[in-house]
């Protein structure tokens, strides 16, 4: 095998976009997996409750585990991280892949596989974004915020129909072996390169232990009140957005008496407006105050999402329209809040920030999933749809008359913060 070559800082393209391709071919297949277990739910099961479940399941590690994945990932090797977390997702489904096989698979076996699949991901995807920071230079962050959106949005384009289409020519373990090659194919650029490491300049960094670590980055986001802040908006969307994401494919069959390929429209239009969203940014790169990109792209994303809660049965393009405004919207506002968080957090401490953002933000997920499952059976799905849209207006038009949320990139975190954060790291 290739020896793994030095970091060369003035080449950075080439390196980062092997592993961005990587990653493009997991997500893929990735994709692919979700897209045929979640129809492969809704259609044994047929209740809200079940995919709500089911959901929740997945969101779990992305809640307690993802904060001590974000310290073990500011300590290990991060290309390192992110091979494993790749080989152990290719597992779980080689593993449902031989009970469909067998005709055995049951729907706790599909909960087990999403359980180890999440857990997989709460380590590399904050292993992939704090080595961005190290490998792309500051000014080209948001641009690669769009690109890396757009790679989330390729894969719901080209997943849902391919999949649909799947479903109907190949039994389910081949349709899942798929992913198992993709995976495989993002190990191998990794094994082939070197990811910069952070260096741990201070005393307290380097004699730190784990649960320093841990307790070190969680007094920085709640040290810093403004960060703090935007983690609790962001809490305040998840409590409404995810219920709605995840009942989609009952909104297509109880409200718009569709299918599958109807399912596979309505995802599909949400990744064609996230590539162009990505590519918008990427080419953009956004406003100068890149708080001011993510608000104003957040407040669209709220009028597409409360225009599909509104749309009548008879309105299924109008639904797909709005989606794809919702795609749009969505990486013009996720690529400009990570890459503030990007440029403003400490290199040595962006592993647990990133993790510890992305668990206090999705702990409102369950609250609202446990709700939205009964519910919905009762009184319908669109309902959660417009929830969603207002929640996100009102978040926009708060963010946008408050000062310290609109202006926090020009701010770093307080020094007291830094202080405390690490006098905490260092546990003897």
């Amino acid at each position: 095998m290739r020896l793994v070559r030095p970091w060369n800082a003035d080449r950075w393209a080439p390196t980062f976009l092997a592993i961005w391709g990587a990653e493009a071919s997991s997500l893929v297949g990735s994709q692919l997996v979700q897209f045929a277990l979640v129809w492969w739910l809704t259609r044994s099961t047929g209740s809200a409750t079940m995919l709500a479940g089911a959901t929740l399941v997945a969101l779990f590690p992305q809640i307690v585990i993802a904060p001590l994945a974000g310290a073990l990932v500011d300590r290990w090797d991060r290309r390192w991280v992110m091979i494993f977390s790749n080989a152990g997702i290719a597992l779980s489904t080689v593993f449902l892949a031989l009970l469909f096989a067998f005709g055995i698979a049951q729907i706790w076996h599909i909960y087990v596989a999403m359980f180890v699949r999440s857990i997989g991901a709460a380590f590399r995807w904050p292993a992939m974004q704090a080595s961005t920071a190290l490998m792309v230079p500051e000014r080209h962050l948001a641009r690669v915020g769009g690109l890396n959106n757009s790679l989330f949005g390729m894969a719901s384009i080209v997943s849902p129909p391919l999949g649909a289409l799947l479903l109907e020519i190949l039994p389910m373990h081949w349709l899942l072996a798929i992913d198992i090659g993709t995976a495989s194919l993002a190990i191998v650029p990794l094994l082939l390169v070197r990811i910069p490491l952070p260096k741990r300049t201070t005393v307290a960094a380097v004699r730190s232990s784990v649960l320093g670590d841990l307790r070190a980055g969680f007094r920085f986001v709640t040290g810093w009140r403004t960060l703090f802040a935007i983690v609790t908006a962001a809490a305040a969307i998840t409590l409404f957005s995810s219920p709605a994401i995840a009942l989609m494919p009952l909104l297509v069959t109880k409200h718009f008496a569709g299918g599958a390929i109807q399912l596979a429209g309505l995802q599909s239009a949400f990744g064609f407006g996230i590539v162009a969203g990505g590519v918008l940014l990427g080419v953009w790169g956004g406003f100068k105050r890149r708080m001011v990109t993510a608000i104003a792209s957040l407040f669209l994303q709220g009028i597409g999402f409360a225009a599909v809660g509104l749309v009548p049965p008879t309105g299924f393009g109008m639904a797909v329209g709005a989606m794809a405004l919702v795609g749009l919207m969505n990486p013009i506002c996720t690529g400009s809040l990570f890459a503030i968080v990007q440029s403003t957090v400490p290199n040595e401490m962006q592993g647990r920030v990133m993790a510890l953002l992305i668990s206090l933000a999705t702990a409102a997920a369950p609250l609202g999933l446990a709700v939205a499952g009964p519910i919905a059976d009762l009184f319908g799905i669109g309902i959660w749809f417009l929830i969603a849209g207002i929640a996100m207006l009102a978040v926009s038009v708060i963010s946008a008359v408050t000062p310290a949320i609109r202006e926090v990139e020009t701010r770093e975190a307080p020094p007291n913060v830094r202080r405390k954060s690490d006098a905490e790291s260092l546990d003897h």
